[in-house]
């Protein structure tokens, strides 16, 4: 099977809708089964999609090639203020080998006749380099769209998936001719099969979110009242850290479910203020897809990504479904000495501040100086049943990425406070057990060098090597020692 891929992309003007070639070929007589294949059958990375493509003509039909292809592509589309922008990005190009035996000589379909063409894939775990052939900002961004991306828009149950974006795979088969006349090719029969597609993804690094990443909201901070009237009783900091990843098994059908860890501070006001009790956790997940009229060349859940729509194309669509949490047992908060406290003895002590005419003690206002600190882990499991949930992916025009918002309910005293973070959840998919190093990525050229520096490196052990004297115990002569010089070599 020789695999080729396709880094361009291709663009079309359309008033509505992805571009579509008009052909006027008459309807094919062409049709392609798929071994074991029914309509939600999900293949994943190292599956084998097998079967044969059957051709019954009408009449005799002249052709010199005859291709069978899967292929892989993106599309997305940009409703712009005066001509909606298409593109389209074919990422898999694999096409399958038909030896010559397999063709009718001379090259004729006839009338009646029913020809049969078998065809083997499989799911490769990354694709070429010349899938990604644009500017990237660093080597992370090129190893993500060196990865097979899954099926996006074509899925039984909702998978969150914007009208301006889709991702297929299609198994096509062709026959084209060649026109003597005008020396060009021509295609006389199509037929195409869509199969779904959700490759193996390991879990990836947790994200180094920082201030600029608008996105997401890992720590966030709330006064707390005792009543809508009263003064402050504290502030009160909720800081959340990034979960592991929710992984889906190879059909899709289950995933597991994941812990995120908080950690809750009080600050008191006062050294009587008492800490807020948790009342209740909720949460809700938001699939964010990211689509550009072309190639993305960093991560596009981090910084801005609006900043630059209106200049490069790029656009942005959201779905979001409530989640279950499971039960997070009781919270026992801890106290602690702020570091200010252990430095300065002089809580609640007087000071006197100078004036030009005389001195006037003054009172010093410090904040309590204890903390309270208390720790918890919330369960998330995510409803596959009702939505589809496709893994975490980056690829050149397009992405899905997942945030998780936790709001979490605090009472203190007779009043009520919520506190929403946004944490960003990663969703995998593990490898299938008939395949299961498919997760892996080809060794870089630095692992590659570092094991050739290494076995360079690698100690030698050399020995003397060892004569043997004959009975007659005389001494070895040049050519004795020639041979064992040889015999050492050899080895």
């Amino acid at each position: 099977m020789s695999t080729s891929v396709y880094s361009g992309y291709s663009r079309a003007t359309t008033l509505g809708g992805f571009p579509r070639k008009l052909s006027l070929t008459p309807k094919s007589s062409m049709n392609i089964h798929i071994k074991n294949h029914y309509q939600s059958k999900i293949y994943t990375t190292g599956s084998e999609v097998s079967g044969h493509v059957t051709i019954c003509p009408q009449n005799d039909t002249r052709f010199d090639i005859l291709q069978i292809v899967l292929l892989g592509t993106s599309k997305t589309r940009l409703d712009a203020v005066n001509i909606p922008q298409a593109t389209c990005h074919t990422f898999l190009k694999l096409v399958m080998p038909i030896p010559e035996s397999s063709y009718p000589v001379p090259r004729i379909f006839e009338a009646g006749m029913t020809y049969t063409i078998p065809f083997t894939f499989i799911i490769p775990a990354t694709l070429t380099l010349n899938a990604c052939g644009h500017q990237v900002a660093n080597d992370s961004v090129r190893e993500e769209h060196m990865r097979l991306p899954p099926t996006i828009g074509s899925w039984e149950k909702d998978d969150f998936a914007p009208d301006m974006n889709r991702i297929q795979y299609t198994i096509k088969a062709r026959v084209y001719k060649d026109e003597i006349a005008s020396g060009e090719t021509t295609k006389v029969m199509e037929a195409g099969r869509e199969i779904r597609v959700l490759p193996a993804t390991p879990e990836n690094a947790p994200l180094s979110i920082t201030k600029h990443d608008d996105l997401y909201t890992m720590t966030k901070s709330k006064n707390l009242r005792k009543t809508i009237l009263s003064p402050k009783s504290g502030k009160v900091t909720i800081t959340a850290t990034q979960p592991g990843a929710a992984m889906l098994s190879p059909d899709g059908h289950t995933i597991t479910s994941t812990t995120v860890p908080l950690e809750l501070q009080f600050e008191p006001a006062s050294g009587d203020a008492r800490p807020p009790k948790v009342t209740g956790i909720s949460s809700k997940v938001t699939a964010v897809t990211y689509y550009s009229a072309g190639g993305i060349n960093n991560y596009p859940n981090l910084k801005d990504w609006q900043r630059a729509f209106a200049t490069e194309g790029r656009g942005s669509y959201s779905g979001t479904t409530s989640v279950p949490t499971g039960a997070i047992g009781d919270i026992r908060w801890s106290r602690h000495l702020t570091t200010q406290a252990r430095r300065d003895s002089g809580y609640g002590s007087e000071t006197l501040s100078s004036d030009s005419d005389h001195l006037v003690p003054k009172k010093k206002t410090i904040a309590a100086p204890i903390l309270h600190t208390a720790r918890l882990r919330v369960p998330v499991q995510l409803p596959v049943h009702k939505k589809t949930f496709v893994p975490t992916f980056h690829s050149c025009i397009a992405s899905r990425v997942y945030v998780l918002w936790l709001t979490v309910t605090l009472a203190s005293g007779g009043a009520t406070a919520n506190v929403t973070l946004g944490v960003p959840l990663q969703v995998g998919v593990e490898p299938s057990s008939t395949f299961p190093e498919a997760v892996g990525l080809p060794p870089s050229f630095e692992e590659v060098e570092e094991l050739d520096a290494d076995e360079y490196l690698c100690p030698r052990v050399f020995g003397v090597p060892t004569v043997d004297f004959t009975r007659t115990a005389a001494l070895p002569g040049y050519a004795d020692l020639e041979v064992r010089r040889r015999t050492v070599a050899a080895h």
